[in-house]
């Protein structure tokens, strides 16, 4: 059966035999209306029709906007340590909020350089104050590769973020790095549907397809999400929980990725982007220019709440 615990090793079995990995479970448009933010070294410059939109908060070290548009809620941040500070604290509160309600949080991961941006999760007072025994585990997308190799996301995951708390291993969903990207794709979705079944994971009353606790998520510079690349057919899937890629735009070619259907039928999603070399993609999606190309990471909007977090840098062009 997909999601046997048979394969499981304890993460404590492993945590000092690097750089092993363990084989965790093979069960594994209308333009929105935006106020223009300036952002400056002593303070916050608010440009808006609509003032009652936006909240500003600001310290001696930080500069924090929230702003409400079409797209969700924005949250721009002096820096990148200060991203990291501000989506911890998110986390957190929507963690202790689930977990008050019922037995199980569903989490989605990303790659890239989102698994750094969690780093302040691991450090008090969060490490001590989430219940990490009711968190479940999974990436929506992976590349097929082995575990302990540099392109995995499951490794990256795990050496910044996942074998520096106490998740139970049974309750982390890696794919099955022994078969083929198809093979791989169709046993994740057997995954899903038999967690769906055991209670674990709900579906949605609207869609029909699974419905996720929280999405923690990043983008490339050029849009994309998971693996949903700008212009590629498997944009368009909406039968599918889980798909496979082989002819990635950028490597490795090989990967499986939640479709948007599955994205978007979360309760919760942070959109995490830090850096100047995405705020074009930004541009596109949350600016002013009425014939952007709709990218990807535009497509995104969770059931419940969508959250964005920039830092100065990836929103300079909104």
């Amino acid at each position: 059966m997909a999601c046997s615990s048979r394969s499981l090793l304890s993460f404590s079995s492993v945590r000092r035999s690097q750089p092993s990995i363990p084989l965790i479970s093979p069960l594994v448009a209308q333009k929105p209306r935006f106020c223009t933010l300036a952002l400056r070294s002593k303070g916050v410059s608010l440009i808006c029709s609509n003032p009652k939109k936006f909240r500003a908060r600001t310290r001696s070290s930080m500069a924090e906007v929230t702003a409400d548009n079409g797209k969700g809620k924005v949250k721009v941040f002096d820096s990148e340590e200060e991203v990291a500070v501000g989506l911890a604290k998110y986390t957190a509160d929507i963690s202790n909020k689930i977990t008050n309600e019922k037995s199980s949080f569903t989490v989605v991961l990303s790659g890239g350089s989102l698994i750094h941006s969690l780093r302040k999760l691991v450090e008090a007072p969060y490490i001590d104050s989430i219940e990490w025994g009711k968190w479940h585990v999974f990436w929506v997308d992976e590349r097929v590769v082995p575990k302990d190799h540099v392109d995995s996301n499951y490794k990256l995951a795990y050496d910044g973020f996942l074998s520096k708390v106490p998740i139970p291993p049974g309750q982390v969903y890696a794919i099955n790095d022994a078969l083929s990207a198809e093979g791989a794709a169709d046993d994740y979705e057997t995954c899903l549907k038999h967690l769906v079944t055991n209670g674990v994971l709900h579906v949605s009353a609207k869609t029909g397809f699974p419905k996720f606790d929280l999405m923690l998520l990043g983008m490339g510079p050029d849009g994309h999400v998971a693996s949903l690349f700008p212009g590629h057919p498997l944009v368009k899937e909406n039968k599918k929980w889980v798909t496979f890629i082989k002819d990635s735009p950028k490597p490795p070619p090989e990967r499986i990725t939640f479709t948007f259907p599955v994205i978007n039928s979360s309760a919760y999603i942070a959109m995490v982007v830090v850096g100047a070399g995405k705020a074009p993609a930004i541009e596109a999606t949350l600016g002013k220019s009425p014939n952007s190309e709709v990218l990807p990471v535009g497509m995104v909007s969770p059931e419940d709440e969508m959250t964005w977090f920039f830092d100065k840098q990836a929103a300079s062009k909104i």
